[in-house]
């Protein structure tokens, strides 16, 4: 039977698998375009890029996320019962205290990142202060606090920031090969022109090969981290109404972000319902579906 640690190990084992996932995207893309432009620099490149973006994930994912969502530290003297929320459920989780963010804007959210529990942060953004009550908050944090425990942070981190450069990356390339990029097709014969058309197929479909690794995190995370977090306020309640007054709100954020999406206890798009094939390309569970499982815990 799965357990806790046994989540916490295969996080471990998806960031590795993640790493090298991305080593291979991008080191693909270099050599395909270094082969469509006659250009081994490019591989090079590539390469040393993929190495320094798997350190810079490692060491600065967290903030990079948090400069993505515009986040400014939420000092104690402003906010005293956010971070003392924090702090209590850190000393009752056994962790050490995260440090804590506020997002400038109205839309209900929260995430939590960083690569360890010694080197995480908590960002709330302001609606979500606004319009919980103290066990609604404490129900929030106590999840994102669960993702912290559960070691998926870090999982989710690299995750915002490899899929947003492969998109990047991936969007450059193909703007310039429709801008007439030279190709070998001349050199090389009918074989040369298969792989160029194959390494074009592969810089187009990067994006979407970007959003299944992010996707390849697995949902089943948020209801693990629900769960604990229920556990920890031992309050389920206090999660199950904060998540409809989130779904309720409706209005998606001003700085959502596709590469981070994932990271937020809700989609930060908005909500509608989705339904069909749809479904397969949703970053969380069904809201109903959470709340559901929540307040059956409680009986």
């Amino acid at each position: 039977m799965a357990t806790l640690y046994t989540h916490r190990a295969q996080n471990i084992e998806k960031t590795w698998l993640l790493v090298a996932v991305f080593l291979a995207v991008v080191i693909g893309l270099g050599y395909f375009l270094s082969y469509t432009y006659q250009s081994p620099d490019i591989l090079t490149v590539a390469i040393i890029f993929a190495v320094v973006m798997n350190i810079a994930g490692y060491w600065y994912s967290d903030k990079i996320a948090l400069s993505m969502a515009r986040a400014v530290p939420a000092d104690e003297a402003t906010y005293p019962t956010l971070n003392h929320t924090v702090e209590n459920l850190a000393i009752t989780a056994g962790l050490p205290k995260p440090a804590v963010y506020i997002i400038p804007d109205n839309a209900p959210n929260a995430f939590a990142t960083g690569r360890d529990a010694k080197h995480a942060s908590i960002a709330v953004t302001q609606g979500l202060l606004n319009m919980m009550t103290q066990t609604e908050l404490e129900g929030v944090l106590a999840h994102e606090m669960s993702h912290i425990g559960n070691k998926d942070i870090l999982l989710q981190s690299m995750v915002a920031v490899l899929v947003g450069f492969v998109s990047i990356i991936a969007n450059i390339f193909t703007r310039s090969l429709w801008w007439g990029g030279p190709s070998r097709r001349d050199s090389d014969g009918e074989g040369g022109n298969i792989l160029a058309i194959v390494g074009i197929v592969f810089i187009v479909l990067s994006p979407i090969i970007a959003t299944l690794i992010q996707l390849a995190i697995s949902r089943k995370r948020e209801y693990l981290a629900d769960a604990s977090g229920a556990l920890l306020t031992r309050y389920p309640e206090g999660l199950a109404s904060a998540l409809e007054k989130i779904e309720a709100y409706g209005a998606p954020m001003k700085t959502a972000n596709n590469a981070t999406a994932h990271m937020y206890i809700s989609n930060p798009f908005g909500h509608h319902v989705r339904t069909g094939i749809a479904q397969l390309f949703m970053t969380h569970p069904a809201t109903d579906k959470r709340i559901a499982a929540l307040r059956d815990m409680a009986l």
